[in-house]
């Protein structure tokens, strides 16, 4: 036999079914823009990654190919203008903006303005670029440092050589290079205290490389090692 219910049970279940009646007739549209929106933009998410994203970036890292091959070749200026087949990192950046090849290109034309004496485009580049790859980046931003530098920012140079020089302790190349440079422009300021600072990090944690070999005479004209 089936479970009889009691009337006030079934008005109350009544009610209910009345509140949700109610409920959707006031709001079914809200709900059907809300849900119509999601899918949309669900859907504009998806081309955009599979229509408009991937085909570019095969399109920017085929158009690397060539701009980096001058690079290699130190033809800075083909490299970075292209020729009249081949787009240059300048036209990479312009054309495919929001793509990892793009972001590289802003690399490399900040590395062939610097060579090419631009220092204010150098820094533009340079200042826009970004990597997970420590090593790249530390050059990114020596390389930001170099142009400071040739501007005479000081003070933003030496920020920037300290950047490179601290962002990895496994580079024993890059790293000591460029806390020597940060060194180096200290004492061309006259801060001595924070040139001994970036000469001994590099005795204490690179002895073994090219900078750590000499660097006891740069400590030792500041006073701290005979």
């Amino acid at each position: 036999m089936s479970e009889i219910k009691n009337p006030a049970h079934l008005e109350k279940e009544t009610n209910v079914i009345e509140k949700g009646q109610e409920f959707w007739e006031k709001y079914s549209k809200p709900v059907m823009y809300a849900i119509t929106g999601i899918v949309i933009v669900f859907a504009a998410i998806l081309g955009y990654k599979y229509i408009v994203q991937e085909p570019n970036e095969k399109k920017a890292q085929d158009a690397m190919f060539q701009a980096e091959n001058y690079y290699r070749m130190d033809s800075v200026k083909l490299a970075l203008n292209g020729d009249n087949i081949n787009a240059g990192f300048a036209k990479i950046i312009s054309k495919y903006s929001g793509t990892r090849a793009a972001n590289l290109a802003k690399f490399y034309a900040g590395s062939c303005y610097l060579q090419l004496g631009d220092f204010n485009n150098a820094v533009k580049y340079l200042k826009d670029f970004s990597t997970s790859a420590y090593q790249v980046q530390a050059r990114a931003y020596g390389m930001l440092g170099d142009a400071y530098s040739e501007l005479n920012k000081k003070e933003d140079a030496v920020e920037q050589y300290k950047k490179a020089g601290t962002l990895s302790d496994k580079d024993d190349v890059i790293c000591p290079e460029y806390l020597f440079r940060a060194g180096y422009l200290y004492e061309s300021m006259g801060k001595t205290k924070e040139a001994i600072e970036m000469y001994q990090m590099i005795k204490d944690k690179y002895p073994g490389s090219q900078r750590g070999a000499e660097i006891d005479k740069y400590l030792a004209r500041l006073g701290v090692t005979k």
